[in-house]
């Protein structure tokens, strides 16, 4: 029997197990068998499936069943913690018998996820704990919560893996920047006085033995970058929610420069560095940073041609040179933690200063391809990024020719094998693959209704924002609530609110009342409530059952046109292909993700209303937007839609 029967009979017998009683998913079991097979020939595969279908277990089964090392990556936490909670230690009860031994499996964060004991024990040290003597308490140190500080010395005691998401708290920023540190800044196991009992160094070494890995999108996108810095080797790849694989890859292959990053240096080295200039002269740089940014906010730039920054990064890069110096100058064997400092200063020196260089220089980084500069955030808070314009090239070069790789979505780009460098742009393949549809396991026919509301005056004009208002009230009197309303700015979200909090008679949340996961609770709990929300509320949000029965998007999400990363891909492409190029498979893909929180299960009926009537009027783009939506009934009528709900709430 093949691999690809195997697998199949596999699946079957596993999910026999499931509280369904083995009902069957056909889409699944194709999804597997195409799993198996590109596994089999080493090919890539791209499969698009529908809410529903099962497909975490259509890959994982295929993939332990092959033997291979494989690294799954996911873009959310909740998928992440279901595959590693839930999915896997299913599959290693259900799977046995068709196994010669257990499936091994292990989570892989980033390093700055989990505590560093050495950073701890310098916190508690300085603090004054009975347990160590009394030493100097560093800048970080200082900003932490207190509070929170003793809820993680006693967790420290107890826990085994040093997860930050294992905490019972959720600490500050500033709190667990005191106890943890990122890559850029730690000097290794064999450097560190507590290496042999690192949190982060026992997760390497569990994934390095385990049969599959479970980690995020964009820890993978920098092991790709770093060509496998990061993750264990793997021979199966599989990238779940692969629709954001190329911003998220493009921003993790990149870096920032911020102030809060010249600040946490400093911060690092004061407690080693008594009287020293090189510190006081570099601390003042952070707020000149800041203020060389501000008049780029929302901007593409050149570092090297805006003569404030250019002059900023010069002078950072002397006085690193002399905060280098400085700290080499410290004995490595001084006394008590000196030497473990000293060496993560010095580390964190040369990251922040091969930034520096890097943001002066788009064309000498190490990673292929054109770069570009942008200026985001508040005037504040201003930051500068870096990041490659497209990630064909880095993944050609790091990933296609040497894994097999699964990616799977409810929604793929109809261009992401161009996108992502599996075909050129003219369409021709670069690497063997397929591409790939199981459809949906529900019945869009008979349990939705897509309503487009022609009647609304163009998103353009100075009326829409009203009108919307208006026809959101209606909509949701007929649904009795049940309404999970999108907005694609914040400021339509919060005028929207604003109007109709004291004009609908259920409870009606903004999304920044409650923290996400509560907030879902609630909503779900509360069948008539309605909740409000932008982009976050767009993806990742399972809400099955009457409390979700009327979803309203307000505008087609076409991204930002100032957008700094996507209008230097634009420029790319060229003005004449950027629109179906850039615009619009980024409009139907985030239109597809949105309208794909309204049907969750079997059971579920419900509308979706669509406010922008260019949906259903613009000959330019409109059948592109509805290809990629499931094959729902449609009506541009308000009184069909509004007759839908009333039936629906009765």
């Amino acid at each position: 029997m093949d691999a690809i029967e195997v697998a199949a009979i596999a699946l079957e017998d596993a999910c026999a197990h499931l509280p369904n009683g083995g009902e069957r998913r056909p889409g699944q079991e194709a999804m597997t068998r195409m799993v198996a097979e590109s596994i089999a020939d080493g090919n890539h595969l791209v499969v698009q499936a529908g809410t529903g279908t099962g497909k975490s277990l259509a890959y994982l089964v295929p993939a332990i069943l092959s033997g291979r090392q494989t690294v799954v990556a996911t873009a959310t936490k909740a998928l992440q913690d279901q595959l590693a909670t839930k999915d896997l230690p299913f599959l290693v009860e259900n799977l046995t018998p068709h196994l010669e031994r257990e499936i091994v499996f292990s989570v892989l964060k980033g390093r700055s996820n989990y505590l560093c004991l050495q950073r701890l024990d310098e916190v508690a040290d300085s603090r004054g704990s009975t347990k160590y003597g009394q030493r100097q308490l560093d800048g970080l140190a200082e900003s932490a919560d207190p509070d929170q500080l003793d809820v993680i010395l006693e967790w420290a005691e107890q826990t085994t893996t040093g997860d930050r998401s294992d905490l019972s708290v959720e600490p500050s920023v500033a709190t667990w920047a005191a106890v943890s540190v990122g890559s850029n800044e730690c000097p290794g196991a064999a450097r560190c006085p507590r290496g042999e009992e690192c949190f982060a160094e026992e997760a390497r070494a569990s994934a390095d033995v385990a049969d599959v890995v479970v980690t995020n999108l964009h820890l993978y996108g920098i092991d790709v970058a770093t060509d496998g810095a990061v993750l264990p080797p793997h021979d199966i790849a599989v990238l779940d929610e692969v629709h954001q694989i190329e911003d998220v890859l493009a921003r993790s292959s990149g870096f920032e420069l911020r102030s809060s990053r010249f600040r946490a240096l400093v911060a690092r080295s004061s407690a080693i560095l008594a009287n020293s200039a090189a510190l006081m002269k570099f601390d003042e740089l952070s707020g000149r940073l800041d203020e060389a940014l501000r008049p780029h906010l929302g901007q593409r730039l050149v570092p090297a041609d805006s003569p404030s920054l250019r002059s900023l990064l010069q002078l950072a890069q002397t006085r690193l040179d002399s905060l280098q110096a400085d700290l080499r100058n410290i004995p490595n064997d001084g006394p008590a933690d000196t030497g473990a400092r000293r060496t993560r200063a010095l580390k964190a020196v040369e990251a922040l200063a091969s930034d520096v260089e890097a943001a002066l220089d788009l064309e000498g980084g190490p990673i292929p391809g054109p770069m570009v500069a942008w200026a985001e955030g508040s005037v504040d808070h201003p930051s500068l990024h870096i990041a490659p314009i497209a990630v064909a090239e880095i993944l050609q070069t790091n990933l296609w020719g040497r894994q097999t790789v699964v990616m799977t979505s409810a929604t793929i780009p109809e261009n992401l094998a161009r996108r992502i460098g599996l075909k050129t742009p003219e369409g021709e393949p670069t690497f063997s693959h397929r591409v790939e549809d199981v459809g949906s396991p529900f019945n869009f026919e008979t349990q939705s209704l897509l309503y487009c509301a022609t009647s609304m005056p163009d998103p353009r004009e100075e009326t829409f924002a009203k009108a919307s208002h208006d026809e959101i009230e209606r909509l949701a009197t007929a649904a009795g609530g049940r309404m999970l309303a999108l907005f694609t700015s914040r400021s339509a979200l919060d005028a929207a609110v604003n109007a109709l909090r004291d004009r609908l008679p259920w409870e009606v949340m903004h999304q920044d009342d409650l923290p996400k996961p509560s907030l879902l609770a609630q909503f779900a709990a509360d069948e008539t409530s309605c909740l409000f929300g932008t982009r976050g509320l767009w993806h990742g949000i399972d809400i099955p059952g009457p409390s979700l029965s009327l979803l309203v998007i307000d505008r087609v999400p076409f991204p930002r046109p100032d957008d700094p990363l996507l209008s230097a891909r634009r420029d790319i492409v060229g003005r004449e292909r950027a629109f179906r190029e850039i615009d619009l498979p980024i409009a139907a893909t985030e239109l597809a993700q949105g309208v794909g929180r309204l049907i969750r299960s079997r059971s579920d009926r419900g509308i979706v209303a669509v406010l922008d009537r260019r949906l259903a009027t613009s000959r330019a783009y409109r059948w592109d937007l509805l290809q990629a939506l499931p094959d729902m009934p449609r009506t541009g009528n308000r009184a069909e839609a509004l007759d839908f709900l009333a039936r629906l709430n009765d």
